[in-house]
């Protein structure tokens, strides 16, 4: 296959991802923009005639919308910096320490990432119970902080190894100690791994539901993604347009804090190369 034709393939098929993915989106998006009797028709018309913002003034002006969605940008934000706060000593370790044993934690790491909350759950729930953090968002926070660290370790210790070590022992030539040289030198010059641990972090706990599923009863505390399912169990066909202009809403803090953090990344790169 000559080159001209691989790319060709190779666009293809981003195209057919990318397919995979912005089908259902614009379909969502034709949902939300219908009024009550266009949303009878399905999938009749993927256009509506007479598209409406109503729907998400709406859902915009609902005040327990808004906490709903405070609620997830808390709980995410805070767990996502906690397992990075949690993971950077581990990180650390990994990357500038010989010890017997190591590529084998860092496999075992590896592995704890991969369970499944869902195998976890009764125990989990029996355990915040006994620790009385059930219906908290300290208790989601921490299970968010447990399920984020693994990543986070991999992650922030390939960003510490391509810190160069000499920048660190002029440090401790200084006179800086092995903690004011982790804060001082190598923690901004991997910035950007920080950064992309955090992303990483609270993506994953904003796609969450079966852990505030299962630890939250309280209507008022539960995030936005437990939040629109229990709107679903009770819609309507009437409603429909309400839910699909509520999942869209929800969707653009994600989308907004990943595209601000990710432009963050780009200037670290760039501007803060070592330079020998």
């Amino acid at each position: 296959m000559s080159p001209r034709a691989a790319d060709r393939a190779t666009y293809l098929v981003a195209l057919l991802i990318a397919a995979l993915f912005l089908v259902p989106l614009s379909w969502l998006l034709s949902l939300s923009v219908r009024t009550p009797q266009e949303v009878y028709l399905g999938a009749a018309r993927y256009l509506p005639e007479d598209p409406t913002l109503e729907n998400f003034r709406l859902v915009l002006t609902d005040r327990s919308f808004g906490l709903h969605l405070w609620n997830s940008l808390k709980i995410c934000a805070l767990g996502g910096a906690g397992a990075v706060a949690a993971a950077i000593p581990a990180a650390y370790a990994f990357s500038r320490f010989s010890f017997r044993g190591r590529t084998g934690l860092m496999v075992a790491v590896l592995l704890v990432q991969m369970v499944s909350p869902l195998v976890v759950l009764i125990p989990l729930y029996r355990y915040m119970d006994a620790l009385g953090m059930l219906d908290t968002h300290l208790g989601v926070i921490g299970v968010y902080v447990a399920l984020g660290v693994p990543l986070s370790v991999w992650v922030l210790k390939s960003s510490f190894d391509r810190v160069p070590r000499s920048l660190e022992e002029a440090a401790e030539i200084d006179g800086c100690g092995r903690a004011e040289t982790l804060v001082r030198i190598t923690l901004p010059l991997a910035g950007p791994g920080v950064a992309a641990a955090f992303i990483l972090n609270t993506m994953m706990g904003w796609s969450q539901f079966l852990v505030p599923f299962i630890l939250l009863t309280d209507t008022g505390k539960v995030p936005i993604s437990v939040a629109i399912f229990n709107f679903a169990g009770s819609t309507s066909a009437s409603t429909t347009q309400l839910l699909a202009a509520a999942c869209l809403v929800a969707i653009l803090p994600a989308l907004a804090l990943f595209v601000a953090v990710q432009r963050l990344i780009v200037r670290a790169v760039s501007g803060g190369a070592v330079r020998g």
